[in-house]
């Protein structure tokens, strides 16, 4: 097993895996762009959260050998069937296989207005849809 940490594109050109685990950044920001630096480069990932998922969903066939599995995990505040949708766009069969509902941590709560103000979040929501995406390359 190899790990690889870091921008998925820039350390791995040109190489495929039968397996790629992902819990890539995924908490909507009011920044459109993901931050360079810092701890919030973990969590924060443009105004829908989309930002590193859209670009996993376009890359994960050419990461996977034919065969291969990409597992994903990420808010159901992001999306789910729009990860769904892009994957299949992408040619691979792709599915929820888990989900979990989680307490908001503290990124959530400081951005509770916000959240709220942009639809993502109900009013006194408190908890957090996680998901976990498993899409297999053909």
């Amino acid at each position: 097993m190899r790990v690889l940490h870091g921008d998925f594109a820039a350390l791995t050109t040109g190489r495929r895996f039968d397996v790629v685990f992902s819990n890539p950044p995924y908490v909507p920001a009011p920044d459109s762009r993901p931050p360079l630096r810092g701890p919030e480069r973990a969590w924060d990932a443009g105004l829908d959260g989309r930002a590193i998922i859209d670009r996993i969903c376009a890359d994960a066939p050419a990461l996977l050998r034919p065969g291969g599995i990409l597992l994903m995990v990420h808010s159901g505040m992001c999306g789910a069937e729009g990860t769904l949708d892009r994957l299949s766009g992408a040619g691979m069969s792709a599915e929820v296989t888990a989900t979990a509902s989680v307490p908001w941590g503290p990124v959530l709560r400081s951005r509770r207005t916000w959240l709220e103000q942009q639809g993502l979040a109900a009013e006194a929501e408190e908890r957090e849809e996680l998901v976990v995406i498993r899409a297999r390359r053909p």
